[in-house]
This record gives structure tokens, C-alpha cells and sequence, in this order.
């Protein structure tokens, strides 16, 4: 489903991602952990093509996001952000719009569904994250973990194959991490293929069949939870494991 091939990135002469490959089969679970500054968040944008990368190819959804054949046109990116649903830490809601505009929008605009069509599926969906009562309402009207969860059901609303998740309750107040956790926790479940960023190891180790650990713009471990957790094989990755999990 997605395949990221010795991906490097430079912000000028600063290397933020070096040599980093992965794989990610269609319903597995990754989860992407590592110190802040290691590149998680880089490598996850480079996916639906938020990032650009210099060197390496990656494909996601059958879609060739970079290397060779020549950079990606605006129609496949277009089609890549259909069938690639993404929730960054901010929860990018359009405050000027009620809740259920905002899963109006790029259904009726980019899938060209019908009205009728797409308020079905934006209230089943609302329904589905526990927010269908709240689809009159503004943004600056819900709590963050509302709107986390409203900018879930916003993204499932295009039908994605795939959802990439960068690191969605770093924002949330603590009593609010565990609603936006029961959502993603039920989508994989159902099978959605998920790239998430996080550092919510118990996330991790709930639902997660692998788990890519980073440091300084490399992957340093990829493999499963079990092993990573049980077993890690670098010194980095334990000394993270003994700081995060105390």
C-alpha cells in the first residue's frame, strides 16, 4: 500500500531524512516513534506529498508520489489526497464552517457527489466519531478532542485506502487523548491501513503491527511491536523505550 525506497530530504544543507525505507502492507498498523527532531513528521508529509523529497521514490495507493517516472502531476496528487487520508496535530477545520460544511466540502467539490449524497455519508460518519449532535456547531465551538475527531470523519468522508495520522492527540489536553484514540483504535480494527506518528506507546502497543523507530532523520529499528518493546536492538531505541515508558 505504501513504499518508501532510501528516501532522503535536505532543508538547505541540513539533512532531515537520510537513506529511510519502509513498507507498509495493505491493513497493517505502523506506528512511528522516536525523540523529537528525529524526522517522524517529515517522513509522514513526504507520503501524501506535503514534503518534498531530493532522492528515493515513494509510491502510496498505487500512486508514484516521487522518483522516477517524473514528478507527480496536479491531477494524481489530487487523486493521491483521495485515496490517502491524512490528521495532522492541528486539527485544520475551517473555523468559518459548521461542522458538517466541513465534510461537505470536498465531497461536493473533489468527488463531485450529489448533496443528498454527501450529507448521508458526512452524518454517518459524524455518527461514527460520536459527533453527529454537534454538526450545527463551529469549530471554536467543540472541545479539541471533538475536533480532532471531526477532522477524522472529515477524512474518511473521501473513502481512503489509507489514513495518515501525525501525531494526533500532541495538541489534546490529557482527558481528552483516549476519544481521539477509540476512533483510530476502531478503525484499525475495521482493517483501514494507518501510518501513524505517535507517542502514545500504549497506542502502540494495543494496536500497532509494527513499529519504526527514528533518530537524527534514519530509521533505526522496524519491526514488531513485540520485538520493539521486548526486544529493541539498539542501544537508542532502549534508552528511549526506558525514558518514555517511565
Amino acid at each position: 500500500m505504501i513504499s518508501l525506497q532510501n528516501v532522503s530530504k535536505w532543508y538547505g544543507e541540513h539533512q532531515v531524512l537520510s537513506d529511510c525505507s519502509a513498507r507498509i502492507q495493505a491493513g497493517e498498523v505502523v506506528v512511528i516513534c522516536g525523540p523529537s527532531g528525529s524526522g517522524k513528521s517529515t517522513l509522514i508529509k513526504t507520503v501524501n506529498g506535503l514534503e518534498p523529497i531530493q532522492q528515493g521514490a515513494i509510491e502510496a495507493a498505487g500512486i508514484t508520489v516521487a522518483g522516477k517516472p517524473s514528478a507527480m502531476k496536479k491531477s494524481d496528487l489530487a487523486e493521491l489526497r483521495t485515496r490517502v487520508g491524512m490528521v495532522f496535530q492541528q486539527f485544520e477545520l475551517f473555523p468559518h464552517l459548521t461542522v458538517h460544511q466541513n465534510l461537505m466540502l470536498a465531497q461536493t467539490r473533489v468527488l463531485r457527489r450529489s448533496r443528498d449524497e454527501a450529507t448521508d455519508k458526512a452524518r454517518l460518519l459524524l455518527q461514527r466519531v460520536g459527533m453527529r449532535a454537534h454538526e450545527d456547531k463551529f469549530p471554536s465551538q467543540l472541545s479539541g478532542g471533538q475536533q480532532q475527531r471531526v477532522a477524522i470523519a472529515r477524512a474518511l468522508s473521501m473513502d481512503p485506502v489509507a489514513m495518515l495520522f501525525d501525531e494526533p492527540t500532541s495538541a489534546l489536553d490529557p482527558e481528552m487523548v483516549n476519544e481521539v484514540l477509540d476512533v483510530m483504535t476502531e478503525l484499525a480494527q475495521e482493517g483501514m491501513t494507518m501510518l501513524c506518528v505517535t507517542h502514545e506507546m500504549g497506542f502502540a502497543r494495543r494496536v500497532a503491527d509494527r513499529v519504526v523507530f527514528m533518530d537524527q532523520g534514519t530509521i533505526v529499528e522496524d519491526g514488531t511491536k513485540d520485538a520493539f518493546f521486548d526486544r529493541p536492538r539498539s542501544a537508542r531505541a532502549r534508552d528511549f523505550l526506558s525514558r518514555i515508558l517511565h
